[in-house]
């Protein structure tokens, strides 16, 4: 049985991305389109369309265009936009890096994804130029001042007239995303994509022109990039940008602004339903908490939403789907729920060992098709594959179930990911890295329920003969060489590793022993 969405169609414009994001921006003038939360730096969206064309320009003066890449790290700052869519207004591809990378992490994706220029901040240009030796990138540049470092100011120019010519396929953001399993890869997303997933949360959301939002969630990360800011400034609203979470800075800006949407993961949910500094702050403001990232319990929503006087809601999606195939519109909340199929969306449960088609309240994988789905993984035609099947649906890993009302329920996890504070954690990259420890001959890594964090990376490993380590030797070990998300949490010394007869680590095996 197919799922079509209860929610009408939406037209999806064919024009490129920025020209579709800032179809607002001439009328909105000197309104306040970011705002950073720190310091008050304020971008207007006249500003922010004149300096993302002066962007465009100096790019395409340096002969940047039509398959180039620029990697951008950095975290949330008014002008992440501004590059972000000076490489799209440019003809070119952005891919996005997490800032708290390692060296190590920032050198694979450079070379992954081939981009020949890399901007960031101060703070992490040491961690940057580290990474970026023996790539394609031959030109690093940071937002602010940094001694020995361009300016990204030097990358401007006179401006772009008019966006470079590009196809509605055109791939304009490579996010990294781990899909179902395994290491991570370059998701290529078309300027179709991202407008299409835009228009599809506006429609279902009812987002209005006099809103504010909270931009706590990295915009290197589809969600924030696309939910935040790209829907925010095709919206009209202001977005108050915070580089990283604190509770008490969050609740303040949340008070000082008139917050009136917060886009959240569950560890935020958390402690806005408990954390007792929240009652010393006016959220009232607040129309909606809308939580995504990873899963959200009917009980602590319905917690949340009584101590704020708002509805806590949530919806489903990854970064393969640009990323949302599942929302909750206004007054059509249901506890547990995902939410409802997006408009111009179908969504299909199957068996997934049989792959029969499966009924309303029938449990099985979820699959979907819809323009916001990815055209597929960079360079990798065997995960391509192994993600979509004949039919060019789009198999998620997850297993749920379609009510008689539409509401999908999200109840287990075919893949192996875990998801650490809304983060992909992948094992067999985890395991890979433990298998380096000389004192290791044997590892599993798996994720162990959390309430603050949803998921953490519990490592099980077997030492050689005549080996020693502790658990917490083998957690630094790790720690210094990946992001602090993919740190090992816990690790259990064990005999042995349960595997199929392939070889094929049984990880549910692993979680009944915790």
């Amino acid at each position: 049985m197919v799922f079509a969405s209860p929610l009408p169609d939406v037209e999806i414009p064919d024009v490129p991305l920025t020209e579709y994001v800032l179809a607002h921006a001439e009328r909105l003038g000197d309104k306040p389109a970011l705002i950073d939360g720190g310091s008050g730096r304020t971008i207007t969206y006249a500003g922010l369309a004149g300096a993302i064309r002066s962007l465009a320009g100096g790019l395409a003066a340096k002969g940047f265009g039509r398959g180039d890449v620029l990697a951008l790290m950095s975290p949330n700052i008014p002008e992440y936009a501004v590059i972000f869519h000076g490489v799209a207004m440019a003809g070119g591809t952005i891919t996005t890096i997490n800032p708290t990378y390692t060296a190590q992490e920032v050198h694979k994706q450079l070379v992954d994804s081939a981009a020949s220029i890399l901007v960031t901040i101060p703070m992490f240009l040491e961690v940057a130029t580290e990474g970026a030796k023996d790539t394609s990138v031959t030109e690093i540049y940071v937002l602010g001042e940094a001694e020995g470092a361009l300016p990204v100011t030097a990358l401007f120019g006179a401006p772009l007239a008019a966006q470079v010519p590009v196809e509605a396929d055109t791939v304009v953001v490579l996010p990294y995303s781990s899909g179902t399993t395994g290491i991570s890869k370059g998701v290529m997303l078309t300027h179709r994509n991202l407008i299409a997933n835009v228009a599809q949360v506006l429609s279902g959301a009812d987002i209005s022109e006099d809103e504010k939002f909270i931009a706590v969630l990295p915009f290197f990360h589809i969600y924030g990039m696309q939910v935040l800011m790209n829907t925010g400034l095709r919206a009209g609203v202001t977005i108050i940008t915070m580089p990283r979470f604190d509770l008490e800075e969050f609740l303040r800006l949340h008070q000082e602004h008139g917050i009136t949407r917060s886009f959240v993961a569950p560890p935020i949910v958390v402690a806005l339903a408990k954390h007792p500094l929240v009652d010393s702050y006016d959220l009232s403001a607040l129309r909606q908490v809308f939580s995504g990232a990873a899963p959200l319990s009917a009980e602590l929503s319905l917690e949340c939403g009584a101590r704020l006087g708002c509805d806590v809601v949530q919806g489903y999606g990854m970064t393969e789907l640009s990323p949302v195939s599942h929302l909750t519109p206004p007054g059509n909340y249901k506890p547990g729920s995902c939410g409802v199929t997006a408009p111009n969306t179908l969504t299909m449960v199957v068996d997934p060992v049989t792959q029969k088609e499966l009924g309303v309240d029938e449990d099985g994988e979820i699959c979907i098709k819809g323009p916001q789905v990815m055209v597929g993984y960079l360079g990798n035609q065997a995960a391509t594959d192994a993600i979509f099947d004949r039919e060019g649906w789009l198999h998620t890993g997850d297993i749920g179930h379609i009510d008689a009302d539409g509401h999908m329920f999200i109840v287990d996890r075919l893949k192996e990911l875990i998801k650490y504070n809304g983060f992909q954690v992948p094992p067999a990259e985890l395991e890979a890295l433990l298998l380096t420890h000389p004192a290791i001959a044997d590892a599993a890594v798996v994720g162990l329920p959390d309430e603050s964090a949803g998921e953490i990376p519990v490592a099980h490993v077997v030492l050689r003969p005549g080996a020693e380590a502790t658990p917490e030797e083998i957690m630094e070990f790790v720690a210094g060489q990946v992001a602090h998300y993919k740190q090992i949490r816990q690790v259990v010394i064990t005999d042995t590793i349960p595997k199929s007869a392939s070889g094929k680590i049984l990880r549910r095996l692993l979680k009944t022993q915790e």
